[in-house]
């Protein structure tokens, strides 16, 4: 009987990973993705068959968008059903917060969406690039009794298998760009690709693939800082249509206890706007209560985002407020895990 090699798609929406150098003036250009098996050799000995598509016009990622996101989306889901697999190349710079944005577009997802990218072009005599993209493919090829292994979005990076919604770019000068600071990595390539299986996001029934691109980017991330006066804080929480804030708090969700400050976070929780607490620590959770700084937040009503990356919060928030939940029930849907993106 013969067994029926995986289908890959591999997705190109720019980033240093897709750039290769002019060997006679040394300027990057943009890598043909059509001569892909032609320039990466090493291709033809997976045991995959490999498709390509790219934006139209292939972008920085610093300029990733709302936009850009629904067009992934759109995407992954037109070719669902034709394909095992999808490994998105992707700047590195916001690869966490698409990462993040797609795992809350793909809902009852099946199969392995796998972003990876590199520090430097894929034509650089140093390059992590092809490492990063052989490995993406093989991971997101791995089949057991018919299914995908990696049914979830994930980030491939220097060696590493991580839950996307999990990762934030911690250098943009060494090859392991990204950590999960508060959940281990889903596999490790070495001599051996060792996955643990243990942890794996898998889906549960037969529910279709449910693409949500509706999202409201009308949220602002705070970070506090000592010596924040209360005009700019005023400022900020009254900007016009705001509908949610990811507050970057100290510690385990501290933040002043100042009767002004409470007070502005007040003013805008009775506007309905949202207020999600989340640690600006590397690592580390929110929680609210343990200290005296951070109980008034939990009376007003400040939600926990608990161990959630702020990547993950925002886009959560965009995704939650684009789904119109009903304001009495937010904070708990919030504070509810749904793609594995926080305990």
């Amino acid at each position: 009987m013969q067994v029926l090699k995986a289908k890959i798609l591999l997705i190109y929406t720019g980033g240093t990973i897709g750039m290769v150098k002019d060997s006679d003036t040394g300027a990057l250009k943009a890598f043909d993705f059509k001569k892909l098996l032609k320039n990466i050799p090493e291709l033809k000995l997976l045991d995959c068959e490999i498709d390509t598509v790219s934006f139209k016009e292939p972008i920085d990622s610093s300029n990733m968008s709302l936009q850009h996101w629904k067009k992934l989306a759109t995407i992954i889901e037109e070719h669902y059903s034709d394909f095992d697999g999808f490994v998105v190349l992707h700047g590195s710079d916001t690869m966490s917060y698409s990462a993040s944005a797609l795992s809350f577009m793909l809902e009852n997802l099946g199969k392995p969406v796998i972003f990876t990218g590199s520090q430097l072009p894929i034509g650089d005599l140093r390059t992590d690039a092809k490492e990063n993209l052989i490995t993406a493919i093989q991971i997101a090829s791995l089949q057991e009794k018919g299914k995908s292994v990696i049914q979830e979005v994930c980030l491939y990076f220097e060696y590493k298998l991580y839950r996307g919604n999990r990762t934030t770019k911690i250098s943009a000068e060494h090859f392991n760009a990204f950590t999960s600071p508060n959940f281990p990595e889903l596999a490790e390539s070495g001599v051996h690709l060792k996955v643990n299986k243990d942890i794996l996001l898998k889906k549960t029934g037969n529910k279709k693939l449910k693409v949500n691109k509706t999202f409201d980017d009308n949220v602002i991330i705070v970070k506090l800082f000592p010596g924040m006066n209360r005009e700019v804080l005023s400022a900020i929480f009254n900007i016009q249509g705001l509908k949610g804030i990811v507050l970057e708090t100290y510690g385990s969700g501290n933040a002043p206890s100042e009767d002004w400050f409470v007070e502005e976070i007040e003013k805008a929780i009775k506007k309905n706007i949202c207020v999600i607490n989340v640690t600006q620590c590397s690592g580390g959770s929110v929680t609210m209560g343990q200290y005296e700084t951070s109980t008034q937040l939990k009376n007003i009503g400040v939600i926990s985002g608990h161990n959630i990356t702020t990547e993950a919060a925002v886009t959560k928030l965009m995704y939650l407020l684009g789904q119109k939940i009903a304001t009495d029930v937010f904070k708990t849907i919030f504070e509810t895990s749904l793609r594995g993106e926080m305990y």
